[in-house]
């Protein structure tokens, strides 16, 4: 199988695994342009959907594209643009209006002097604004402990900036910020208010790039008019000087001026210890509200509405086994249920609960809220070493080997990105942690002995306990 025919087949078990909405919004027009040294490399349309596959779903694609292919691979995705048609072809596939429309840009163009063009610089698009057709406010199930935040989400998404502003929603991976967040921004760009859904990255590369090419008055042109600005996972901010300074200027001149900001944060703002103190006390200054996971008649209710969407029968105990098999978590749930959906497709019958007690296996250790320090330090007092030969420069078989272990772990048990890994091991690269983790990763495939001491070890990282 070409890289190019691992790379469709992936996709169409990737089709069976995501919800309808996921796939056709991040997948499907994806395209394949290249394979070399055990990277494939992906084409993506918008800058929001390279950072959405990178960070939000790869574990799951890399996981299948790894099965198709035939051994680990890593992934990159890239913008890409597919190429224009010729002008002759384009000209007698646009409509005459959009072509003398165009032309009268191109000579507007023309006409503008270099000097008046940074002058006047041109209000651009907002292909970040790209959002989750799923995620609305009909499909976020409401518990008690998030009834405050999706209370506050609907006001704030009905009256911008007029009864909490700012408003910041906190609470850990997978509980709904994402979805709290794009609903907001659904319901805004629908009365046809102006409207920007980022993450807290997407902001400080657009800022990157406009410090190095000089553009620094279209990236204010461009964050600032809007009417309603919406950041998840700001938190990652936090140690970045300059993009700092820039939020700290544009929130200012978004609530002055009555527009709306609306944060996404893992911790409550007094927590973000890494952020200047005028930013925490702006971030307090509005509605802060936490979500907590969903006891489990929510998990339930979110199970049966999945299935109703997926128009897939499953019996109420096989349900009832995925709910208590990721308690903490609405995300990996949603993985866990993919799983058991996508085997009963195959099966084209009901499944069995001794079938989806197998299809669930790799669940049967809760993935709760764990840190990168937390794996590096009971990996190391398994070692009888300290964290900070983990993370220092020490090369020593010993040491070596359990860097190697620790980093294949904080891989597998967390959705941590390479560089996030390789910052918590001392900053070393992505492609050391991408190493060592290929390292085990062959070694675990044939050794069972390795195998059972992996899976001990797991447990010691989870529970504290030999």
């Amino acid at each position: 199988m070409t890289p190019d025919e691992a790379w469709n087949a992936a996709c169409q078990q990737l089709e069976l695994l995501l919800d309808r909405a996921s796939y056709d919004t991040w997948l499907r027009k994806t395209a394949f342009l290249n394979y070399e040294g055990g990277v494939y490399t992906i084409g993506v349309a918008s800058t929001y959907a390279r950072d959405m596959l990178q960070h939000r779903l790869y574990r799951n694609i890399r996981r299948v594209l790894s099965d198709t292919h035939g051994q680990p691979v890593e992934i990159r995705f890239e913008l890409h643009r597919p190429p224009e048609p010729e002008p002759a072809a384009a000209a007698e596939e646009m409509p005459l209006f959009r072509l003398l429309a165009q032309q009268d840009v191109d000579a507007e163009r023309r006409r503008l002097t270099l000097h008046e063009a940074i002058q006047s610089p041109r209000q651009p698009d907002v292909p970040e604004s790209e959002l989750n057709p799923g995620f609305v406010f009909d499909r976020f199930i409401v518990n008690k402990s998030s009834q405050m935040a999706y209370e506050a989400a609907r006001a704030v998404a009905e009256y911008p900036a007029t009864v909490y502003n700012p408003f910041l929603v906190y609470g850990g991976v997978g509980l709904g910020k994402t979805h709290l967040l794009q609903a907001i921004a659904h319901e805004t760009q629908r009365r046809g208010l102006r409207t920007i859904y980022i993450p807290s990255e997407v902001f400080t590369n657009d800022l990157i790039n406009a410090i190095r090419n000089r553009t620094t008055a279209m990236f204010r042109e461009k964050y600032r008019p809007v009417d309603v600005l919406l950041v998840d996972d700001i938190q990652f901010i936090g140690g970045k000087e300059s993009t700092q300074e820039e939020f700290f200027h544009t929130f200012n001149a978004l609530v002055n001026f009555n527009k709306q900001v609306v944060l996404a944060s893992d911790r409550h703002p007094r927590e973000l210890v890494t952020l200047e103190d005028r930013l925490r006390s702006r971030f307090q200054g509005g509605l802060v509200a936490d979500v907590q996971p969903p006891e489990f008649e929510t998990r339930m209710a979110i199970l049966r509405m999945w299935a109703k969407e997926k128009d897939v029968t499953l019996n109420d105990d096989v349900l009832v086994m995925v709910a208590q098999r990721v308690p903490g978590n609405i995300r990996e749930m949603q993985g866990a249920f993919n799983q058991v959906a996508a085997q009963s497709r195959i099966l084209k019958h009901r499944l069995p609960l001794s079938t989806a007690e197998s299809t669930l296996q790799r669940y049967s250790l809760p993935r709760q809220k764990m840190s990168l320090e937390l794996i590096i330090e009971r990996v190391a007092q398994h070692y009888n070493l300290q964290p900070e030969d983990l993370t220092g420069k020490k090369r020593t078989e010993h040491v070596n080997l359990a860097r190697q272990v620790a980093m294949y772990l904080c891989r597998d048990m967390t959705e941590f990105s390479l560089p996030q890994i390789g910052d918590a091991f001392g900053g070393r690269s992505h492609t050391t942690v991408l190493h060592g983790c290929n390292k085990m990763q062959e070694e675990v495939a044939g050794d069972r002995v390795l195998q059972a001491r992996l899976e001990k070890l797991r447990r010691f990282v989870v529970t504290g306990r030999s």
